[in-house]
């Protein structure tokens, strides 16, 4: 009974010794941390509160127009850069220009009117549709972003265009009665990716 009683109590020893070890194996303790993340992308928003559409009619040699606009960043993010596109169409009534309407038509463009009454930047319609936009933003923008470094978020600006039929001395009798629509796009850019 002896050796019955010591291999049951071995037999139990080694019964137990095998729970605890693989028990053990799985009893631990744990901590969990939960890192919740978003990435959301800014908005460049250029909004004007006239529409870029200019109808140039009734116009005599001489005549000028000045126009308001309100460029707003209605966007989350700076607007670093506006590019400028011009494109124009010419309703010739009588089908007699010899040269383009839109070289008699000059364009200035001023910043402010009540404080700066100097064009930072004059050429014609012609010229202003011809040139890369890259030029105009260097002609016409960079003045001011350079003392304003863009456009922030909310933030909004005004400038001013006089629009000047030319009266060049001449005969300019081929244009009575034509008309000239102007289109103009303004496209912002964001400035360089920085490190946030």
């Amino acid at each position: 009974m002896k050796l019955k009683k010591q291999l049951s109590l071995a037999l139990a020893s080694s019964v137990l010794g095998v729970a605890l070890i693989s028990g053990g194996t799985y009893a631990y303790f744990s901590d969990q941390e939960v890192s919740s993340n978003s990435f959301a992308a800014g908005t460049l928003d250029l909004s004007m509160n006239e529409t870029a559409l200019i109808e140039l009619e009734n116009l005599k040699p001489g005549d000028t127009m000045m126009r308001e606009f309100n460029l707003a960043n209605d966007g989350s993010l700076k607007i670093e850069n506006v590019f400028l596109e011009t494109a124009y169409s010419v309703n010739d009534i009588e089908n007699n220009n010899a040269e383009d309407y839109g070289k008699h038509i000059k364009v200035n463009f001023l910043w402010n009117w009540d404080q700066e009454s100097e064009p930072v930047f004059e050429t014609t319609l012609y010229d202003l549709q011809q040139m890369d936009p890259d030029v105009v933003k260097r002609d016409i923008w960079d003045p001011l972003w350079e003392q304003k470094g863009g456009l922030d978020s909310e933030e909004s600006h005004d400038f001013w265009v006089e629009f000047e039929f030319v009266d060049n001395d001449a005969d300019q009798n081929m244009y009575q009665g034509d008309a000239l629509s102007l289109e103009w796009t303004f496209n912002a850019t964001q400035g360089d990716g920085e490190e946030k």
